[in-house]
């Protein structure tokens, strides 16, 4: 199959090309075909990638954890295990590097966020592939980081450029043992990959966390400030951050924002700026109505992605794979 993208004129982005969405001709039938097309055409891929945010595959010969391993393996991205990283979400591995995408209850809305901006430690790319859609909802809603600001800056200035300066900090509440019901419900012993609270507490100086430990041995901590406002490679700023998915989806935040969220100067938000960024985002995002087979590659650092709650009696499975920004 030959691609040529209709990006690398001046790769000028619209909103109208976003995401890039990729449809197999039909020539692509084996997983070793589909891999060996991405490494002949991964330059011209990176660069869209880099352009649109966002490449939807479709129709592709992936069908499971181990061939969707291949066809993610062959981009080249170093891989970036979740076991590594700092994130609360609890998931469940398929092999090595795909893992399912956050087990939150179905008819739970996961807001838009940069994975694992909330943390020191975040991938430059995010993958998923959809192995079973759901009978109704569930779609994966992706919208440009870039365009957030943009518009924040058009509409909040004051505030947005108080953001890009001093940051963000977040408060997360960890359990003693893992949770699966809940979209937050990775221990801090898993969550700091430790064994106990000498060792996590070891570990969360070192990052300049701040902490608390509750009677029921389960863990408050605070981060230091962390950007919410990134410049990427070419002087592109980005809304880089998880303040929607806090503000929207964590328990109790909405009702009081201080509860998770404040500026790095320890200042509060205020919850008119808050529900500014949230109605600019839904505004401008894109849902992926999932096909069995779909694989979307998602440049982290330009590009927020969620879920939409779904129902039916047939499960969704959607799997996810990490990687670091080829250096």
């Amino acid at each position: 199959m030959h691609y040529i993208s209709n990006m690398l004129t001046g790769l000028k982005y619209s909103q109208d090309q976003f995401p890039t969405i990729i449809v197999n001709d039909g020539s692509i039938n084996t997983i070793e075909a589909a891999t060996a097309w991405i490494k002949e055409n991964v330059s011209t891929l990176e660069k869209e990638l880099n352009c649109t945010g966002a490449l939807l595959f479709r129709g592709f010969p992936v069908i499971d954890a181990p061939t969707y391993d291949a066809f993610f393996s062959a981009f080249g991205y170093p891989n970036f295990t979740y076991q590594e990283s700092l994130s609360n979400a609890v998931r469940i591995n398929h092999t090595d590097y795909v893992f399912t995408a956050n087990e939150a209850p179905q008819e739970v809305e996961i807001f838009l966020h940069n994975e694992m901006a909330q943390t020191p430690l975040y991938p430059g790319r995010i993958s998923l592939f959809c192995q079973a859609s759901a009978e109704q909802g569930g779609e994966t809603v992706i919208c440009r980081s870039d365009s957030i600001y943009t518009q924040l800056m058009a509409t909040e200035p004051v505030l947005t450029n108080k953001l890009a300066e001093v940051g963000v900090k977040y408060t997360t509440c960890m359990p003693s043992e893992d949770r699966p019901e809940s979209g937050q419900g990775r221990s801090w012993k898993s969550t700091l990959s430790v064994n106990n609270i000498e060792e996590a507490e070891e570990k969360l100086s070192k990052l300049g966390y701040s902490w608390q430990w509750a009677e029921d041995g389960s863990l408050k901590a605070q981060t230091s400030a962390l950007p919410a406002i990134r410049t990427l490679d070419g002087g592109r700023k980005v809304f880089f951050n998880q303040i929607i998915a806090a503000y929207m989806g964590w328990p109790g935040v909405k009702e009081h924002p201080a509860k998770a969220l404040c500026f790095g100067d320890d200042s509060e938000f205020s919850t008119t700026y808050l529900d500014s960024i949230v109605n600019i985002s839904e505004a401008i995002s894109y849902n992926i109505a999932w096909q069995n087979g779909d694989v979307v590659v998602v440049d982290n650092n330009l590009a927020m992605h969620g879920r939409r709650p779904y129902s039916g009696e047939r499960k969704r499975k959607v799997l996810v794979v990490l990687g670091s920004e080829i250096t």
